[in-house]
């Protein structure tokens, strides 16, 4: 039996961000992750609906660190310039 967890996790960057995803900035990505999560953790949700908030709330998360990436690619140039 193999561990598919590791295959799916070194996958899921290639996936592309939906546009309306990638249009977002940091502070609404994070809103919107925050209240996927909150949905998530209450429950009440079907499978289908908890499979759709766990892939946007991927999505988001991805978004966000790419934010979070481009900053600190920023500071480290600013750093050398100086």
């Amino acid at each position: 039996m193999t561990d598919n967890s590791a295959e799916a996790t070194a996958a899921s960057p290639a996936t592309p961000i939906p546009a309306d995803i990638e249009a977002l900035s940091y502070e609404e990505a994070r809103e919107q992750l925050i209240g996927v999560v909150s949905k998530l953790e209450a429950g009440g949700t079907s499978l289908e609906d908890s499979l759709a908030l766990w892939e946007r709330g991927e999505a988001l998360a991805r978004r966000c660190e790419e934010w979070l990436e481009g900053a600190r690619k920023r500071l480290a140039a600013a750093r050398q310039d100086s």
